[in-house]
């Protein structure tokens, strides 16, 4: 196996996203032959290289685990939390494996989570490159206009500047609210809240129910089940990787 950035490497462990990484590179917690690494750039290899994250041996695993998780709300998505709020780690508390979630959904957002140790497949999923397409079912105060409708799905200039075009529909209304649903091809932060209120419709509840190709479906919140093999291999396929190799499924 070639030198590897130790980020990357503990990615594709499993470890953590890649960016996940970096962070507890620079917190102190990685050494490489029993030197402290605290600079991001160092390149290790597997073969040679001692890496101790949290001074415990960092190994790669040749299976992969894919978990659809059910967010609940009130629980962050990280594996620990300064605040000592529940996060999605204590659902996963005792599974023999170490999964860790693809992107985020609010603390008060509830809905499709992927928990993975897949950090090649992670990695992707949230690249703006791939733009992996995510759906909400949204519940926001008043109903829209057709011309705030129309703001929604053509863009709506934020700090970062004006969102790509959404597809935008209202599943049901309400005396003094609306359910709409929301799908999205980018992953700016808390977009949709953004994106709502901008527009006059503050959102009142959030669930994520598609992800890509993996869907919600009948899955309780709190629970979590293996992906199958045929939505491993259309997820793998969304951002342009070989899954066709079945063995990496745990």
């Amino acid at each position: 196996m070639k030198p590897l950035r130790l980020h990357k490497l503990m990615a594709q462990a499993g470890l953590a996203s890649r960016r996940a990484a970096e962070q507890m590179i620079l917190d102190g917690r990685v050494t490489v032959n029993g030197e402290l690494v605290t600079s991001l750039g160092v390149c290790v290899d597997p073969a040679r290289d001692k890496v101790l994250v949290d001074q415990r041996p960092l190994r790669l695993e040749t299976t992969k685990s894919y978990l659809l998780f059910y967010k609940p709300k009130k629980c962050v998505t990280t594996l620990r939390d300064p605040q000592g709020r529940r996060t999605v780690a204590h659902f996963t508390a005792k599974l023999k494996i170490r999964v860790f979630p693809v992107g985020r959904l609010d603390f008060d957002a509830e809905g499709l989570l992927l928990l993975t140790d897949d950090g090649e497949l992670a990695n992707r999923l949230q690249h703006p490159r791939y733009g992996v397409h995510k759906v909400y079912e949204v519940k926001v105060s008043g109903v829209p206009t057709e011309a705030s409708l129309t703001q929604l799905r053509s863009g709506v200039s934020l700090e970062e500047g004006v969102t790509a075009p959404a597809q935008v529909e209202i599943l049901r209304t309400l005396p003094r609210a609306c359910w709409l649903r929301i799908e999205l091809g980018q992953g700016w932060n808390r977009q949709i809240k953004r994106m709502c209120a901008a527009v006059g419709h503050p959102v009142q509840k959030l669930k994520r129910v598609a992800f890509g190709p993996l869907r919600l479906g009948q899955l309780r919140p709190g629970f979590f089940r293996p992906l199958t093999k045929r939505e491993l291999g259309l997820l793998s396929r969304a951002v342009g990787l070989d899954r066709q190799d079945e063995s990496r499924l745990r």
